[in-house]
């Protein structure tokens, strides 16, 4: 795939090893660094040392942490594409997971896709696993689903419903209220089995969380973010069981047709898949 066609933004805070083993896991599967575009939100370790030292399309250093919403912002218009990937640093890719994610969205007519994933430690063999799954599941597409670990979005994406809310005390709402308007737009999304990610877990999150003083079990966000949306205690309760209902389904015939779905737990060295 033409390079230019896409672009790569993540945001960071803190957490070096993190982002190190994802820029290297890009290297490793023959990405162009020139277009990926890192956001450190106001990192005190070695982060922006470390960054400094690659042959990124550009780093951003904020001075403070402005948040998700304002960080992917900043990369997807410093670096403008057909295709803008949002990611986690968190993360590890896998060969081909690039052309994979937006080849699938183009012959299906997505505007917006995700990976699939599995999340927890990196206890298994991950590049040997992604490129047996990948061309397992290659035609496995849950239409409708989307997760903001990683998102490539077209870019008339933007133009139909704007940006991410770039409000730093939403602490990761900003992706929820994203897919509201998508969903408001009638905007088509998917998840496709033809890309696999390994995602740690919502590391910085978590570090954010113990900076606050927070259990993990805790919200990070302000408990009535859910008013942004504007709806009723009935419309959200139907919607999360009509969601519940559809992620169970297309667990049931993924299992039935794989053996395994495009989501996977890693819990004492075994895959749960969800």
């Amino acid at each position: 795939m033409n390079p230019f066609k896409y672009a790569i933004t993540f945001a960071c805070y803190n957490q070096v090893d993190y982002t190190r083993q994802c820029i290297n896991s890009m290297i490793l599967s023959g990405e162009d660094l020139s277009r990926v575009v890192v956001i450190d939100n106001g990192s005190t370790d070695e982060t922006r040392s470390y960054l400094k030292t690659l042959p990124l399309g550009n780093i951003i250093f904020n001075k403070t942490n402005l948040g998700c919403g304002t960080a992917w912002n900043q990369g997807a218009l410093e670096l403008q594409a057909e295709w803008t990937i949002i990611m986690n640093n968190d993360v590890i890719v896998s060969p081909g997971w690039i052309d994979n994610l937006i080849s699938t969205a183009e012959m299906n007519s997505l505007k917006v896709i995700s990976p699939a994933l599995i999340e927890g430690p990196l206890d298994y063999d991950f590049q040997a696993f992604a490129s047996e799954s990948s061309t397992k599941m290659d035609n496995c597409l849950r239409v409708g689903a989307r997760h903001a670990v990683c998102l490539a979005i077209h870019k008339s994406v933007w133009m139909d419903v704007g940006y991410f809310q770039p409000i730093p005390k939403l602490l990761g709402y900003e992706d929820t209220m994203f897919f509201h308007e998508l969903d408001k737009a009638g905007i088509d999304t998917g998840i496709t089995g033809s890309s696999w990610l390994h995602h740690y877990g919502s590391i910085t999150q978590s570090a954010i969380k113990q900076e606050r003083g927070l259990a993990e079990k805790d919200g990070l966000g302000y408990r009535y973010n859910y008013r942004l949306l504007q709806q009723s205690w009935l419309e959200r309760k139907l919607k999360k069981i009509k969601r519940k209902k559809q992620e169970s389904s297309w667990r049931s015939k993924e299992l039935h047709q794989f053996g395994m779905t495009i989501h996977g737990l890693r819990i004492n060295n075994n895959f749960d898949w969800q």
